[in-house]
């Protein structure tokens, strides 16, 4: 599988990193994957060649750090892990590393490569908490518990408040699919600035530019309160997924490996962040396709009309 090389990483940081969030209970996807199910769906992904593994010590309330670390075993330092912290604790040193130490217990190893601040919200809404973070999370980097920091979830006008701090981030974990481009235009802009990266989250718009619009895919919220599976979005939608299904046909793969193709085509994608709950999801998904130029622009066509733009789009 292709990857890249990532300042302050050993690893080579794959196009894919698998997303743990389904692997443990939790309100978005329910509690259909068993401990034994996580364990088959992580080691499928390393056979498969996915090296990066992404998590939250908010996923099932730390259970997908648990899940990942003990179905990772003896191969846990051999691989990329990413985790994140909610910012809701107290803004001190002491207390970030003592949510850090937790992550680190759950998944049983001694560091993790990328630790990312999950979501800004109502915890860093000015200039003096944000760079009261910045200074948090470069003191972790300096620990050697976290041999990265990033961000998820941050806007151009977060990336703004941190000024030149903005540097010390290596990537941002944002939802960017060919019916969510939120994160081109300014954002794009404020992160190429201080050279962050994008971990593309959501590459597929949960499943349904892979074509995951039957009854039991819809038994998930996650897909049920999710705008784009509503009208009158599903419906405008309808030609993006139709052109995301020839193009597969074309090349005989699934039509999620051009959903993934698409994104990791972009511009600034360090990686794209895909789950799954199936070990035939894993193993369908890790087709690493490259797309021509004119597959290329013919998505960005019917992407652009979707949005509303002109056939330039807005990057």
């Amino acid at each position: 599988m292709r990857s890249i090389k990532v300042e302050g990483l050993d690893t080579p940081w794959t196009a894919l990193t698998l997303g743990c969030m389904q692997i443990a209970p939790g309100k978005e996807w329910g509690d259909e994957v068993s401990v034994e199910d996580a364990d088959r769906l992580v080691k499928t992904a390393l056979e498969c060649g996915i090296m990066a593994f992404d998590t939250a010590e908010s996923y099932g309330d730390g259970e997908s750090e648990r899940r990942l670390g003990k179905a990772l075993g003896s191969r846990k330092n051999d691989v990329l892990i990413i985790s994140k912290i909610t910012p809701d604790a107290e803004m001190t040193i002491e207390a970030w590393q003592s949510r850090l130490e937790g992550s680190l217990k759950n998944l049983g190893r001694d560091y993790v490569d990328a630790y990312l601040v999950h979501w800004p919200g109502m915890y860093l809404d000015n200039m003096e908490k944000t760079r009261q973070m910045c200074d948090v999370m470069a003191a972790l980097k300096e620990s050697g518990k976290a041999r990265t920091v990033g961000i998820s979830n941050f806007q151009a006008r977060d990336i703004i408040l941190m000024s030149d701090a903005a540097s010390l981030f290596t990537v941002n974990q944002v939802p960017y699919n060919l019916l969510r481009r939120t994160y081109e235009g300014e954002h794009l802009k404020q992160c190429q600035k201080a050279s962050i990266g994008y971990m593309a989250c959501s590459p597929s718009a949960r499943g349904l530019l892979a074509g995951r619009i039957d009854e039991e895919a819809l038994k998930a919220p996650a897909r049920r309160e999710y705008r784009l599976y509503r009208q009158p979005e599903f419906g405008k939608s309808q030609i993006v997924r139709d052109t995301v299904q020839e193009i597969a046909q074309e090349i005989n793969t699934a039509p999620i490996n051009v959903a993934l193709a698409w994104v990791i085509a972009q511009r600034n994608i360090t990686t794209a962040v895909v789950g799954a709950r199936k070990v035939d999801q894993v193993k369908e998904f890790c087709a690493d396709i490259t797309l021509t130029s004119d597959q290329l622009d013919r998505l960005n066509k019917e992407s652009n009309l979707f949005h509303g733009w002109s056939s330039t789009g807005i990057g």
